[in-house]
């Protein structure tokens, strides 16, 4: 598993690769995917943007023509300069966040990019519309593509261990001698002579360069502080005859003196000189400013990009990096925006995120596109300005300003936890966000609010809705995302310090105000209202990752622990789903704690209270489960349940689990790859039961049955496959609405 960034668990290495291996025609799907862009009977709902992106890559070809990734699985493509955007379909091309797509320097229909975590070549002979494998010979884990803009059948892919070039497009391959470590960037000198191209390279352990076309490689860089190198990228041009590679290091100060950034060489490698000339920073608040990318191009080699990894900005030098111009000004409070305004700015000022991504035109070095961890923005003049590509204000509000509405152009990179149309006025449509937080619709979904400003928080769990108050609505919120998924139970993003709280609304959801006296202060994941309490002390529960559940009797205004029997002996309260049957049966999930050992997660599984949380039992025991996700129950009847569960190292628990007793007994009765998120209940026709696959599922990731789970069915032409619920529109029962993780809210059809 070849992945930058992160550490990760063993775990999730051998499940990924598992997953890898599984998606086969043999495996669930059923038969060869030959699923393709334009599906129509697919679409994305919600605000785009809102996530990481990463590795953009533009045409040379045709400006408009733009691909990118993200780092929850999906790929994108825009034909039109980044206005609009469509998500490639999963058997297609998954995303790399390590490896920029490449497209062919003479002929512009063809494409080459990365498929997926693995690393496995795809091309594409038609735009970047459809892919194919390439080169299934070379192995997986391409980190780097490379094509000799002046000789195209010269090829090198590199890898975390060196590289392999080809003479003939990609027929054949060999394995490039003396070129040693992590690949970070190629360069052909179109200086040299076709036959026998010079070629340079820059690993995290040095710069390498061939006379022989990419053969043989010997190290040069001298100069160079230190030999692992971030970035490394060169131009050159044979009238008149110039040729300057870059390369970025690690910033340290030393003696008092800011070493690292920026390096040139003009000089073929051999020697490099430090290009971090006037007006680009070299002092920090906390530590030294890091320089990972630098970019130019054969057209201007002296021409040259960098980005700081940490505040969102970026560098232009026309002159080598001799002198230097912040070009990216995403924040009011630079004083100096110059970026098409979009939700963040116009409600917060922006907030100068990370740079996770950024590439040239290698035909226009005034054409350049970065992307952050929320954000997307195309430069067409050098920086002077840039377009908002993610995202597009709704016409007719007049001037950009704080509560307008914004489009979804298709560059979704939003996790989704539920999606909910109002009870009382359809027309107003609710999302509950990862990262974001929260949004809102007054027109069925076409354009959408976007807030901020306490009790809102990083992320909104669930929304719970007044059974006859119109505009009376409750939320869960939170300071720690992806409760109950990977990133939380690993350790690798959580937080014993995360907050959260209820927050309460009587404007359908326009205004909110905390309602969290006597809550723990911990994250709230979920929130039920007991529609059979008075209506001027309606009974609430909430339930607290790592404190358990809580009650409220007086509509949220204060709260008491509930917690008897929860937990187990190991006094496990990391609570997550809440769910209150018609009957009065109340249930909830208690998740596991780590993936680092067995301990802790013997208090795992569904619990139950039939007296409204005073005694609480375990109704998993008769079949323990180390990682139990989400769950759902039959409306008529509390002893029927769905639960869903993903696999831990040792035991192959993942799938979808069924009791029809009250939880007597379990049987797994579907599973389609490592992890089942769980299953929701069509409310109206409850014998349709939709079964959601998240993280690692190896074909598609929602199934639907229409006999309580005896036999399923796959949506094989939903574009995304990492799925988390299903919420149903109260006035066409055709369509459903899909909440995933990581791809935002997919609108469609109710059947496969």
């Amino acid at each position: 598993m070849l992945i930058r960034g992160d550490k990760i668990s063993l775990y999730w290495t051998l499940a990924a690769l598992m997953a890898a291996a599984l998606l086969s025609p043999a495996c669930g799907a059923g038969g060869k995917e030959e699923a393709r862009m334009g599906n129509s009977r697919w679409q994305s709902i919600g605000l785009s943007g809102g996530g990481a992106m990463f590795t953009p890559a533009i045409s040379p070809h045709d400006p408009n023509l733009i691909l990118l990734n993200c780092d929850m699985s999906a790929a994108y493509r825009s034909t039109d300069g980044g206005r609009n955007w469509e998500m490639y379909p999963w058997q297609q091309l998954l995303s790399s966040t390590r490896c920029r797509p490449v497209f062919h320097p003479t002929d512009p229909n063809v494409v080459y990019a990365v498929h997926g975590w693995d690393g496995r070549l795809r091309v594409s002979r038609d735009r970047g519309a459809t892919w194919s494998e390439f080169a299934p010979e070379l192995p997986a884990g391409v980190c780097e593509i490379a094509i000799d803009p002046g000789d195209p059948k010269l090829m090198l892919m590199g890898y975390e261990d060196g590289a392999y070039v080809s003479r003939d497009g990609g027929a054949s391959w060999k394995r490039c001698e003396g070129l040693r470590g992590e690949l970070v960037g190629f360069h052909f000198d179109q200086t040299s002579a076709k036959g026998e191209r010079r070629c340079f390279a820059g690993t995290n352990q040095g710069v390498f360069r061939s006379a022989d076309g990419g053969l043989t490689w010997g190290e040069v860089g001298e100069g160079l502080p230190w030999k692992e190198l971030q970035s490394f990228a060169g131009g050159s041009r044979a009238q008149p005859k110039q040729c300057v590679l870059y390369c970025t290091v690690e910033g340290k100060v030393e003696n008092e003196q800011y070493q690292g950034g920026v390096y040139r060489s003009t000089d073929w490698g051999k020697t490099w000189q430090q290009a971090m000339g006037a007006d680009i920073a070299t002092a920090g608040r906390r530590r030294p400013p890091q320089y990972s990318p630098v970019l130019t191009t054969d057209r201007r080699p002296l021409t040259v990009y960098t980005a700081s990894n940490w505040g969102g900005r970026v560098y232009r030098s026309r002159d080598g990096g001799r002198h230097w111009t912040d070009v990216l000004f995403s924040t009011m409070a630079s004083g100096k925006l110059n970026i098409e305004p979009h939700y963040i700015t116009c409600e917060t000022g922006g907030w100068g995120e990370n740079i996770s991504g950024i590439s040239i035109n290698p035909a226009d070095p005034d054409n350049v596109i970065v992307t952050d961890w929320m954000c997307c923005y195309i430069t067409r003049d050098g920086g002077k300005s840039w377009q908002t590509a993610h995202t597009r204000r709704a016409e007719g509000q007049g001037a950009p300003a704080s509560g307008q509405r914004w489009l979804d152009n298709g560059l979704v990179v939003t996790t989704v936890w539920h999606y909910y149309i109002d009870p009382f006025q359809h027309n107003r449509h609710y999302i509950a966000y990862t990262d974001i937080g929260y949004a809102r619709s007054e027109d069925a979904g076409k354009s959408w609010y976007w807030q901020r400003g306490e009790p809102l928080r990083n992320t909104t769990y669930e929304i719970a809705f007044d059974p006859e108050t119109p505009g009376q609505m409750w939320a869960a919120f939170a300071d720690l995302h992806d409760i109950p998924n990977m990133n939380v139970i690993s350790g690798r993003h959580y937080s014993d310090e995360a907050g959260g709280g209820v927050g309460v609304s009587g404007d359908f959801g326009v205004t909110w105000r905390d309602t969290s006296a006597g809550l723990p202060g911990k994250p709230v994941v979920s929130v039920v209202v007991d529609p059979r309490s008075p209506s001027r002390a309606r009974v609430l529960y909430a339930s607290c990752f790592e404190a358990g559940v809580y009650k409220s009797a007086d509509g949220g205004r204060t709260w008491t622990e509930k917690n008897k029997g929860l937990g187990g002996e190991d006094g496990n309260l990391r609570s997550c789903r809440l769910l209150l049957h018609p009957d009065g049966t109340l249930f909830v999930l208690v998740t596991a704690p780590t993936m680092d050992s067995q301990e802790g997660t013997y208090g795992a599984g569904l619990y139950r209270s039939r007296d409204g949380g005073e005694q609480w039992e375990c109704i998993t025991a008769s079949h323990p489960l180390h990682w139990p996700k989400d769950f759902d129950v039959d409306p008529r009847d509390s002893n029927v349940i769905y639960l869903g569960a993903g696999d831990w190292p040792g035991f192959e628990e993942g799938g979808l689990y069924k009791t029809s007793d009250g939880g007597n007994s379990w049987k797994r009765i579907a599973r389609e790859g490592p992890e089942t998120f769980g299953a929701t209940v069509n409310p109206k026709q409850p014998d349709w039961v939709y079964m959601c696959l998240t993280e690692l599922a190896p074909g598609p990731g929602l199934w639907l049955s229409k006999d309580r789970g005896e036999t399923w069915k796959p949506f094989r032409d939903l574009p995304f496959r990492n799925i988390q619920r299903v919420s149903f529109d109260p006035d066409d029962e055709s369509v459903i609405y899909v909440s995933t993780f990581g791809g935002s809210v997919w609108k469609g059809p109710a059947e496969p």
